[in-house]
């Protein structure tokens, strides 16, 4: 028999900037409030996700994998845990300043985690939202901490307008922060490590000012200029019922955006291959995935993890989707 698809339920998270658009638009049904992240897909001892119904029903993931271990597919072979974490983040205020370390960094000061690359798909935009994007001049470790100890540190910092179905590859060393009014996908390495930089002077609900981590941060970051990310050319490659486009390539993921439309007698075939699992976000839509007999329903805001060597699934509906290769 073939491996099926898993349907996953997150774990969330009440960062104080978050809001309330993923229970309301997205209907995740966590009582959290505000409701900042949702952890789609992770096996992260941070932020796990459940397996929804089926065999599975009630286990985490990583639960799973721990004992199909062929569900990750050849290239990860040996491992036992995703290499990847799949979010989605509704900013109503901004995010703190902040920066992650690379792989090395990681491993050496870090007791062996991954360190974090990741890509941004923006959902949603308000009209004026902005993003920190890097640096705009070569700066020094001296200007930083005298930019963070003065509360100037913005005039240091590359902000970009942001709209809807933009994209954002964010390199591990890349000092960065998304803004208020912005509801996007996050598809990065595994792993929660964060070095924040300025978070302007915020209290939490403790009444504390949120911890900085100034010297891990300035040992990591790029204190060069950064170039304008500019939105690639993307080109949709249409076939029955399907079109799909390539987001993002990099050696930790893989990403497409792949809409579905099919008409009554429509099928759209997926399926994994043999090398690696794949993950579908729905982004927007509804509809049906029919496996050797079963059905899945699904609706905006679902996750649904493919195995490696999977049965090939059968996609009825009217849906968007980012389709993640490992």
């Amino acid at each position: 028999m073939k491996n099926r698809p898993l349907l996953l339920r997150p774990s969330g998270k009440d960062y104080l900037w978050g809001g309330r658009r993923l229970n309301d638009e997205f209907e995740k049904r966590l009582e959290i409030t505000p409701l900042a992240e949702t952890w789609e897909c992770s096996t992260h001892p941070d932020g796990p996700s459940y397996v929804e119904g089926g065999r599975y029903g009630g286990m985490t993931l990583a639960e799973v994998l721990e004992s199909h271990t062929e569900f990750l597919g050849k290239r990860h072979l040996g491992k036992k845990e995703l290499p990847i974490l799949i979010k989605f983040i509704d900013a109503k205020k901004d995010l703190s300043v902040q920066v992650h370390p690379t792989d090395e960094y990681a491993l050496k000061y870090e007791d062996g985690q991954l360190g974090k690359t990741e890509m941004w798909y923006v959902l949603d935009a308000g009209k004026d939202a902005k993003l920190v994007y890097g640096l705009k001049q070569d700066t020094d470790r001296r200007s930083i901490r005298e930019g963070i100890s003065r509360g100037s540190l913005m005039k240091h910092l590359q902000q970009i307008p942001v709209k809807k179905g933009d994209l954002f590859f964010i390199k591990a060393g890349t000092i960065h922060a998304v803004g208020a009014g912005v509801l996007l996908a996050e598809i990065q390495e595994n792993s929660n490590l964060t070095y924040r930089l300025y978070d302007y002077d915020r209290i939490d609900k403790n009444g504390k000012r949120r911890t900085l981590h100034v010297d891990k941060a300035l040992d990591v970051a790029d204190l060069k200029r950064s170039a304008e990310p500019r939105q690639p050319l993307r080109v949709l490659k249409y076939r029955q019922g399907e079109a799909r486009e390539l987001l993002c390539r990099c050696k930790y993921f893989e990403v497409y955006r792949m809409i579905v439309n099919t008409e009554r007698r429509q099928i759209v075939q997926y399926r994994a291959d043999e090398i690696a699992f794949r993950v579908l976000l729905c982004i927007n839509g509804c509809g049906t995935i029919s496996c050797e007999g079963e059905f899945l329903n699904f609706y905006k805001g679902d996750c649904i993890f493919v195995p490696a060597d999977s049965a090939t699934l059968r996609i009825h509906g009217q849906a968007q989707f980012l389709d993640v290769r490992g």
